[in-house]
């Protein structure tokens, strides 16, 4: 089985034990063995799920200023933990690598294969949600048309990336292209490096 049908099976694994309760507040009860990329691959998608149906409560313009700050706050640290896993997973990928010897001619991709996997996990996620909008009863034919289309689009856009990915751990494992792993570093949550936050 190639990694992206692996991963694929497992996003959806994730998303339908989400909507199970469709809680944001729902823990997660990761079935797969800590330490292996299944249980990351999991956790990762678990996270992408909860956090999309933040960002959806967030945009209530009914919603009260505090519970408003609360929930960005709690997206903020869902962003932190997402792009900690991301890591984690291209650290699984640099693992499973570490032998492989770059030919001279080798070239390095635009992005680590776990960032590709990230927009792997959001893909699932926007198909899942928009098979729903396709579903829906309660509108009119046009707007099912326009979710089918869109529908046919993301579907298309997983197959693409799906090999695409397929075809880049292909390459590194051949020696055709190299990965390099830049950490996100990013400044906001760091109170060394957030003036707002170091110059209190």
């Amino acid at each position: 089985m190639s990694f992206t049908k692996k991963a694929n099976q497992i996003f959806i694994q994730a998303i339908r034990d989400y909507h199970l309760k469709d809680d944001v507040n729902t823990p997660i009860s990761n079935p797969y063995e800590h330490g292996t990329i299944e249980f990351d691959l999991y956790s990762k998608c678990w996270i992408d799920t909860v956090q999309w149906h933040l960002e959806d409560i967030i945009r209530d313009p009914h919603i009260i200023p505090a519970d408003a700050l609360e929930l960005k706050r709690r997206i903020d640290r869902s962003n932190q933990d997402r792009t900690d896993l991301v890591e984690q997973i291209d650290t699984y990928f640099r693992q499973i690598y570490q032998e492989i010897k770059p030919l001279p001619d080798a070239r390095l991709n635009t992005e680590s294969p776990a960032w590709a996997v990230d927009r792997l996990s959001i893909l699932a996620l926007k198909i899942w949600h928009m098979q729903e909008q396709v579903e829906r009863k309660d509108v009119d034919p046009s707007h099912i048309q326009k979710c089918q289309a869109k529908l046919d689009v993301l579907k298309e856009q997983q197959v693409d990336l799906s090999i695409s990915i397929d075809q880049l751990l292909e390459d590194i494992e051949a020696g055709r292209k190299y990965m390099k792993v830049y950490r996100q570093m990013k400044m906001y949550n760091d109170p060394a490096t957030n003036p707002i936050l170091y110059k209190k």
